[in-house]
């Protein structure tokens, strides 16, 4: 997929230097949650369990697992893990504060684990991963805003799913198998056909939506 960072084998890997010498690569131990919020603390001068704002993106070597110790970060309002190699969303239960969560070019291929911030969660970026299937969206009862380009959404059953959250209006969608199909058809438009079913959007893949409101008192007369 297009930009994907490939996170490193879990696998050491042996090979020949072609005059006779044989070498080792041996992948670094992935950074924990505990020691890429220690790098953070020492960085701002702060304490993680105090922050509203806490950036673990891009770590090296990448963090592989949401663990237990996200439940100290119980202030924080957003939270960005992007560009790691985190394959299941999970340990949000404590983050009862969680407004943005940044969980683009990771390895995720659902969205099981959201429901621990369902209540709060106003915004997702989720692109670049493996997502196919939007099954359990529907706990994300505040979310307004939806970044979620670059997966693997194929289905109009899926997409359709979208509309179970109330108060969706920004979504960014391109890069999906779903979305690409219709912009490369002229005879289809991808606005049109998705708007329609999830009429409430107010943007689409950065484009304002206008909807042609019908005159309820029929043209004026």
């Amino acid at each position: 997929m297009r930009g994907r960072r490939p996170c490193p084998s879990n696998r050491s890997v042996r090979g020949s230097n072609g005059h006779g010498g044989r070498w080792w690569l041996l992948r670094a131990k992935a950074t924990t949650i505990k020691e890429a919020l220690a790098k953070w603390e020492e960085k701002n001068g702060q304490k993680a369990s105090e922050a509203k704002e806490v950036k673990l993106y891009g770590q090296i070597p990448p963090v592989e697992r949401m663990d237990e110790s996200l439940s100290t970060l119980v202030n924080c309002e957003k939270l960005s893990l992007s560009t790691n190699c985190i394959e299941r969303i999970a340990n949000l239960n404590s983050l009862k504060n969680l407004r943005i969560l940044s969980l683009g070019r990771n390895n995720i291929k659902n969205l099981n684990g959201l429901e621990a911030v369902g209540d709060t969660l106003e915004e997702l970026w989720i692109s670049y991963n493996f997502i196919e299937k939007l099954r359990g969206i529907r706990v994300m009862k505040k979310l307004k805003v939806l970044y979620m380009s670059n997966n693997l959404v194929k289905d109009w059953a899926e997409f359709a799913r979208l509309a179970e959250l109330p108060l969706l209006e920004d979504l960014v969608f391109v890069g999906n198998p779903l979305q690409e199909k219709y912009a490369s058809d002229q005879k289809n438009n991808w606005i049109e056909e998705a708007t329609k079913r999830v009429p409430k959007l107010k943007k689409l893949d950065g484009i304002l939506v206008i909807k042609q409101e019908e005159d309820e008192e029929g043209g004026g007369n």
